[in-house]
C-alpha cells in the first residue's frame, strides 16, 4: 500500500508529520481518528482530525497537498451526501399528517 507523510495542525499532534495510508484514488481518508487511552483505566478519548487542503496551485486551483486539522468537537460526519437527502429536516417546515409539503399548520 502507498503512504504519504501528512502534517497535523492543532490538538496534541500539532506540528507532527505522520505517514498515512492512501486510498484507491491516491487521497488520504477524510477523517483520522486517534484513540488516546485513559490513565485511570476508563474508556479511551478519541481525537478527530479532518482532512483539509494544504494549499492551492496557481494555475488550475488544484490542491498541492493535504493536512489534517484538529476537530475539537469530534462530530460524527462523513459518509456520502446524496442530492435527494434533506439536511436539517424539520426546520422551518411544519406539515400536517395528510398535507402536502407546502401546507403549514398555524
Amino acid at each position: 500500500m502507498k503512504s504519504e507523510d501528512i502534517p497535523f495542525e492543532g490538538g496534541p499532534l500539532d506540528g507532527r508529520v505522520l505517514p498515512v495510508l492512501l486510498g484507491l484514488t491516491g487521497r488520504p481518508p477524510r477523517t483520522y481518528r486517534v484513540p488516546v487511552p485513559d490513565p485511570a483505566g476508563g474508556p479511551p478519548t478519541v481525537l478527530v482530525y479532518r482532512l483539509a487542503p494544504r494549499g492551492h496551485g496557481t494555475r488550475l486551483g488544484l490542491p498541492r497537498g493535504w493536512k489534517y486539522v484538529h476537530d475539537p468537537e469530534g462530530r460524527a460526519g462523513g459518509g456520502p451526501v446524496w442530492p435527494w437527502s434533506r439536511r436539517g429536516a424539520g426546520k422551518g417546515t411544519r406539515r400536517s399528517p395528510g398535507g402536502k409539503p407546502g401546507d403549514t399548520d398555524v
